[in-house]
């Protein structure tokens, strides 16, 4: 008898962490634009660049068959890292310029 692997739960964990990811920055990316969008050109400019971050890692990560574990791995997984801490960074740098 051959075993083969029993992945188990493990891509539907896979799967929950990534929409659980997609959605804390889908809300960063929401705030960023809110505060981005207050006329100011440099607020403007890090608001587009947090929706450009955002939509490359829902175009490179995301699982478009709905069912399939996210696509990761490699180079994907450093862009997702690099694009979550770009986020955060981009977020905080509006929160302060906003408090000044």
């Amino acid at each position: 008898m051959s075993a083969g692997r029993d992945p188990g739960l493990q891509p539907e964990r896979t799967r929950l962490a990534w929409r659980r990811t997609m959605l804390t920055l889908t809300v960063v990316t929401a705030l960023a634009v809110r505060l981005g969008s207050t006329g100011d050109p440099t607020d403007a400019l890090i608001a587009a660049v947090a929706a450009l971050l955002w939509g490359a890692v829902l175009v490179l990560c995301w699982p478009w068959g709905g069912s399939g574990p996210a696509r990761t791995g490699g180079p994907r997984l450093r862009l997702a890292a690099l694009a979550t801490v770009g986020l955060a960074l981009l977020g905080a740098l509006l929160v302060v310029h906003g408090l000044w």
